[in-house]
């Protein structure tokens, strides 16, 4: 059985949206699952601008943030952010660039990673978000996995390759075909994961 960790910034719910779903996928694989949001950075005034993002904070349902423990003990990593200028947000950021610890230590190497992502336009830069968190595997030495297209046909149509994704118009929550290529992204992250592991 493969332990999962999920890791992710949210601002406004949907990235958690992801989250959960891809939790699904690996859980219906039979992986133990841990899911877990980044630390809250940016200042409140920030925040108070922003309803949707007031919102989330004020009602975030998780009790439980990410720690360099839940990265020790997994084996496989799912990172998940909203796109920022054509990467992750600052909050994801800033906890990956505490884990050099780890990675001195070799204890991050030989997992298997993957990411996702959410953009409020469809050019806002959801793959090259997604091969920048891609980069924190390569310095790890951990395994990067894509959600590719062969995992499932619906990906074909719905999906980007490179890691479950979603164009929020208007403030639109995640619809069925996003939240079913990041389950199809967790199943496999669980495959995967459980085949290194054994």
């Amino acid at each position: 059985m493969a332990r999962i960790v999920v890791v992710f910034y949210s601002a406004t719910g949907n990235v958690a949206a992801l989250a959960e779903s891809l939790a699904e996928g690996a859980r219906g694989e039979g992986a133990e699952v841990r899911v877990r949001p980044v630390v809250e950075r940016a200042p409140r005034e920030a925040i108070e601008a922003n309803r949707r993002w007031k919102a989330w904070v004020d009602d975030n349902p998780y009790d439980t943030t990410a720690s360099l423990d839940d990265l020790e003990w997994a084996d496989g990593i799912a990172l998940g952010s909203p796109t920022r200028f054509g990467g992750a947000a600052e909050q994801l950021k800033s906890f990956l660039d505490t884990t050099g610890g780890l990675w001195a230590q070799g204890k991050l190497a030989n997992k298997v990673g993957t990411s996702f992502t959410s953009a409020s336009t469809g050019h806002g830069g959801l793959e090259t978000t997604t091969v920048a968190m891609n980069m924190t595997f390569y310095h790890w030495g951990t395994l990067i996995m894509p959600l590719g297209y062969a995992a499932d046909p619906s990906l074909m149509s719905s999906g980007n390759p490179y890691g479950a994704s979603w164009v929020s118009r208007k403030s639109a929550a995640p619809d069925d075909d996003a939240l079913g290529a990041a389950r199809v992204q967790g199943a496999r992250l669980a495959q995967v994961a459980a085949k290194l592991a054994a």
